[in-house]
């Protein structure tokens, strides 16, 4: 059994491997124009927004803009705080700090 997790770690680690460095070693015979490249700086930003806007925004399926939704009032310090610093650490910090207080309160 222990023999068989340990296989199966192996091969998803080299699979994690393959599909990480294969498009490094084609891309790296290429010249990407620059316009590419600056397109393909937005894509963190946007896949980030992506995941953290519907637990912001969303109640299930139901848009919630209202003070009762603390997922929306905890993002707005944070998002200050991010726009402020461009930091992270104090982005995330802000955000779990605006979050327990809103649970602390009654």
């Amino acid at each position: 059994m222990e023999q068989t997790v340990w296989i199966i770690i192996l091969v998803i680690a080299a699979a994690n491997y393959l599909f990480r460095v294969t498009p490094l070693l084609l891309l790296s015979r290429f010249r990407i124009p620059p316009s590419w490249i600056r397109w393909l700086g937005y894509v963190p930003v946007a896949v980030l927004a992506a995941l953290v806007a519907p637990e912001i925004f969303l109640k299930g399926d139901i848009l919630v803009l209202t003070p009762e939704n603390k997922n929306l009032i905890a993002a707005i310090p944070a998002f200050g705080v991010a726009v402020k610093t461009r930091s992270l650490l104090f982005t995330l910090l802000a955000g779990v700090a605006s979050m327990a207080l809103l649970n602390s309160l009654p």
